[in-house]
């Protein structure tokens, strides 16, 4: 009976360790997606707690009439699928500055902006360090560049160290 009931209590133990996902302590890499406009963003994620980490992106933007950045940062909550797939859910929001330059005097145009953004994504972590993942990233802009809602669906691939 008392071999029977440690056997029993072993498994148990091994069953959530197995269904614990470790995340990386650190992440670098790009998120590439529609962004509003300022598409590849330069992406760094920093481990919290064994589920819940913070994700900073920073899309910059240059063109021959304009140039432009994006800073947004979220608080991320993990949730182990199966092997080394996870999914996750997030919270945030971020600033941005953009200027326009045109060739008419009086008709240059800087206009910085905030937003408010969700989260929802998968990854898939490698046996190598490398993560992949796919994700949505609803936004809610504040600013004359960027007043109205956005939907930014983005691809990210990152080195774990």
């Amino acid at each position: 009976m008392r071999t029977s009931l440690f056997c029993l209590l072993c498994l148990i133990s091994i069953g959530f360790s197995a269904s614990a996902q470790q995340i990386s302590k650190n992440a670098l890499g790009i998120r590439v997606g529609e962004d509003d406009g300022f598409g590849a963003e330069i992406s760094y994620q920093r481990a919290l707690q064994e589920d819940t980490r913070l994700e900073f992106n920073l899309g910059v933007r240059s063109g021959n009439n304009y140039d432009g950045f994006k800073l947004a940062g979220l608080h991320q909550w993990l949730f182990p699928l199966d092997g080394n797939f996870n999914w996750y859910v997030g919270a945030g929001g971020g600033v941005g500055v953009y200027s326009i330059d045109v060739d008419i005097p009086g008709m240059d145009d800087t206009d910085s902006f905030a937003f408010l953004a969700g989260n929802a994504g998968i990854e898939y972590n490698f046996d190598i360090p490398i993560l992949i993942s796919l994700d949505v990233r609803p936004e809610v802009g504040f600013g004359d560049f960027n007043d109205d809602f956005d939907f930014d669906l983005g691809l990210g691939i990152r080195y774990q160290f």
